[in-house]
């Protein structure tokens, strides 16, 4: 009877866990708006072997744009990480060897249930996240097609047969999943960054243990609610949220348990170098999106209006965090002036500051307090060695996570916006006289990720594109990330690539097959 009563509290702790709290206050009056957090989606445990569970202890999540607190989450250490570890394992065998055509099928099945709940999804991006609701609808979008993408994937893994120099012999070449992958994502984009890496994963056969973001954890598990009702098997995604303070305890364990074969991390270069190394004690495979530093050159030859047009959507979009958002405009003197005046313009002109539940919004809270002071410290710097504020400049009065739109002139390669990557609503300008000195400025840094550059000449396009030392080139273009394109970078801005056909290579072992005696 004893063990009995103790399952049912047990089950009754499961479904509590899969409630949000129970608001009040202002929090409770928010939650009557039409945009409430949705009860379907919103849950509070993590999610091991396919039963959300709880921990002895949670955190909070809140609200950047207001500070109000969203509820609260299990905050997961390392034993919970090691029961996901050890849940994904046992799971791997048989999801390995389903044939691609079954999991392909439940991918496909769980990118359909993104697209039926997409304003769902998109809100809860919004509500911890900060961005606009467009924004966060565009990246349920975005987030859903690597799930479709991988799906058709999953039936295009092929090996090879070689001609053998024997005649007895026969080379085969098998692909073969690693096995349990630890998936370790950012805040900036809490659903894309996850389904870039897992629909990969899932559809190479791994099983995977997510830790996402403690700022941005409510996302990773409604994909976890949609995984569970798209019949992904018990163990194959699995999330372990936690708080900024069990993170180091949380990754060291997915970094160094025998168990996991595969490390996939997006975040800062710093963290990216201490993964590694725990990661070298196992031999595990990485891959490693890291930091940015994007230069964005726009020469004499550009068309301006649509150069203006481009930076704006490279710099400003969300609010100016995204690792491949321009953080170094280099702009040629012949056009500097004219370009720096039509950039203030747009810029005063097409965004506009706000909650992003505000339809009008296109720029939302940065995610903290410590993001927005990491940007008034590059702009202090900058003014200090002379640089010009052309608009913005300082917090807005919406609240303390709120900045301006901030454009700089008269900015030079020693100023920190120059040598560090701001991830905040900050656009510096640097006067440039040749296409050899745009080069050398962008190629100084020790990061490549992402680069930008307009020019109307053909010659200086190829030029530039295979000289410019990214991973990522944009031609006349601001955006550039799609479903279809490797998406990495060189020099310490990581290692892989994610997205495209080249994606779920990562998550595959080959294997060498000599049969003799034929």
């Amino acid at each position: 009877m004893a063990s009995l009563l103790q399952r049912r509290a047990a089950a009754t702790r499961r479904l509590l866990l899969s409630l949000p709290p129970r608001p009040s206050g202002r929090a409770a009056a928010r939650r009557r708006n039409n945009w409430a957090l949705p009860a379907s989606l919103v849950r509070w445990g993590g999610l091991v072997g396919g039963r959300w569970v709880e921990a002895p202890t949670v955190f909070p999540v809140q609200d950047p744009a207001s500070g109000e607190e969203l509820g609260r989450v299990a905050d997961c250490g390392a034993a919970e990480a090691r029961e996901a570890v050890r849940a994904a394992h046992d799971a791997g065998a048989a999801w390995g060897s389903l044939p691609a055509k079954e999991r392909s099928v439940r991918l496909r099945r769980w990118y359909e249930l993104m697209i039926e709940n997409k304003d769902e999804l998109a809100r809860i991006i919004t509500a911890e996240n900060g961005k606009p609701l467009k924004e966060a609808q565009g990246e349920i979008l975005y987030s859903a097609s690597f799930l479709e993408w991988f799906a058709e994937e999953a039936r295009r893994v092929y090996g090879d047969i070689i001609p053998a120099s024997a005649k007895d012999r026969r080379i085969l070449v098998l692909k073969q999943p690693v096995g349990v992958a630890a998936i370790i994502t950012p805040w900036n984009f809490p659903s894309a960054m996850i389904t870039r890496k897992v629909g990969a994963a899932l559809a190479a056969g791994c099983t995977v243990v997510v830790k996402p973001a403690e700022d941005t954890p409510l996302s990773a598990l409604a994909l976890g609610e949609l995984a569970n009702q798209a019949g992904i098997p018990a163990g194959v995604y699995n999330v372990v949220p936690c708080s900024r303070q069990q993170t180091a305890a949380v990754g060291e364990v997915l970094c160094t348990d025998p168990l996991v074969a595969k490390i996939s991390f997006t975040g800062s270069t710093a963290t990216g170098k201490i993964l590694l190394k725990h990661a070298a004690g196992t031999v595990k495979r990485v891959s490693m999106e890291l930091g940015g530093h994007a230069p964005f050159i726009v020469f004499d030859s550009a068309n301006v209006d649509r150069a203006v047009a481009g930076a704006l959507a490279s710099k400003y979009r969300n609010s100016g965090q995204t690792c491949v958002c321009t953080n170094r405009f280099l702009v040629q003197k012949g056009i500097h002036d004219k370009f720096v005046e039509k950039f203030a313009k747009a810029i005063e002109r097409e965004l506009h500051v706000g909650s992003g539940f505000d339809e009008n919004t296109t720029q939302g809270p940065l995610i903290n307090e410590k993001a927005v002071e990491k940007v008034e410290r590059h702009i202090n710097d900058a003014v200090s060695q002379g640089a010009s504020i052309v608009t913005g400049g300082k917090r807005h009065s919406l609240g303390k996570n709120f900045f301006e739109p901030t454009l700089l002139s008269n900015v030079t390669t020693e100023m920190l916006c120059t040598q560090e990557e701001t991830f905040g609503p900050l656009a510096p300008v640097i006067k440039f006289d040749t296409e050899e000195e745009a080069l050398a400025i962008a190629n100084a840094a020790n990061v490549g990720l992402a680069g930008y550059f307009y020019s109307q000449d053909p010659a200086q396009i190829w030029r530039v594109a295979e000289q410019l030392e990214v991973g990522m080139v944009g031609v006349n273009e601001g955006i550039i990330s799609s479903v279809e394109s490797p998406f990495g970078g060189v020099k310490q801005s990581g290692l892989g690539r994610e997205g495209s056909k080249y994606g779920i290579d990562e998550y595959l072992e080959i294997k060498y097959v000599c049969v003799g005696g034929l």
